[in-house]
């Protein structure tokens, strides 16, 4: 298995530019994550790392080759679509062998790495079923089977869990990390989901309008964001934003993030308009009326509230406990200061 390099790579539409300079070098047998909002580009990174999209400047390499400009079938690399695209007349078994097939492999070898491949995915039951007659689940495991049967270099998946429902997306979470596992191959995966990304990736890459904005290990951008855009991305529930001031002393105060307290902590600068930013589970709920609850998600273990203050910042706020409030409840805000960040207001860089 390979890495995968990328050196200043731009995609142009005509004067439209999409991909704007990107570097980022993927370790061989690392699995990283594209992630991002629709539109960030993260799909046509990838198909340009396949060869299915022209890459206008800059230059890819897998392991020591420059693939620039290279045909997708010499790259080395296999894909996983959203969509499964499998041939409805064949059988599990004949879908994935039909690519070794067609490059001419003796029958043999292909009965022998569909055998390998529907033993990693747990397809042995399947093998003569059609497409029809196999779940949303099984459909992507055989799509998956597909590439591994390949034998590539890098394994490309672009979205494969969007036509899912929920408990299998899960599942296949699971499938796919175990897969790596097992395989030790060089992945990377395109997802706008950011638990997708924060459960699968060994790194993660954060696009925003074609540019990458951080890339690091799924828990060093959760705790340690460069800057608004990734601290908002990464975490679910997002992170709360309040507008602040810093004062000629260098404190800031954020009297809209509880209604009638001041929030200290030491800045770089005097003078500057900054945002705070507070996980919802650094919130908590207290006696007062600073806030007006709008909204409660009851989740079972946990449970979210939407409340908003007089200022109309809207905030919310993670509670472990069943929180003994209804809607309309006017209630008061705590937090930890300790876990406060701040931002710069223009730039959204963080300031530390």
């Amino acid at each position: 298995m390979t890495g995968v390099t990328l050196n200043r790579v731009v995609k142009s539409y005509g004067d439209v530019k999409v991909i704007h300079g990107v570097d980022l070098e993927v370790k061989d047998g690392e699995f990283c994550v594209f992630v991002g909002p629709s539109g960030c580009g993260k799909s046509t990174l990838l198909r340009m790392i396949a060869g299915l999209e022209e890459t206008s400047d800059g230059s890819i390499r897998i392991g020591s080759r420059d693939v620039t400009h290279a045909d997708p079938a010499e790259r080395g690399v296999a894909m996983v679509f959203q969509t499964y695209a499998l041939y409805p007349h064949m059988t599990v078994a004949e879908n994935m062998g039909f690519g070794l097939k067609m490059t001419g492999h003796p029958k043999a070898e292909i009965d022998r790495k569909v055998a390998e491949a529907s033993r990693i995915l747990k397809l042995d039951n399947y093998l003569t079923r059609k497409p029809k007659a196999l779940s949303g689940g099984q459909r992507q495991r055989v799509a998956i089977g597909r590439a591994i049967v390949r034998g590539p270099e890098v394994f490309l998946f672009d979205e494969p869990l969007s036509n899912l429902d929920a408990e299998l997306r899960v599942e296949m979470r699971v499938e796919i990390a175990r897969l790596h596992r097992e395989i030790g191959a060089t992945m990377i995966y395109v997802t706008h989901d950011q638990v997708e990304a924060m459960t699968l990736a060994d790194k993660i890459v954060v696009l925003r309008a074609g540019r990458v904005e951080q890339v690091g290990a799924p828990l060093d951008l959760y705790h340690d964001p460069d800057n608004k855009f990734v601290a908002g991305f990464i975490g679910s529930p997002a992170m709360n934003f309040v507008a602040a001031t810093v004062d000629g002393s260098g404190s800031v105060n954020a009297a809209g993030l509880n209604g009638h307290t001041s929030v200290t902590m030491r800045l770089p600068e005097n003078g500057a308009a900054v945002t705070l930013g507070l996980r919802p589970q650094h919130l908590s709920l207290t006696e007062g009326t600073s806030h007006k609850v709008e909204m409660i998600e009851a989740l079972g273990g946990v449970s979210y509230l939407h409340v908003s203050a007089a200022t109309g910042e809207k905030l919310i706020i993670e509670s472990r406990d069943t929180p003994n409030v209804r809607l309309g409840d006017r209630v008061g805000v705590s937090f930890n200061p300790a876990h406060v960040m701040a931002f710069d207001t223009k730039t959204e860089k963080r300031l530390r």
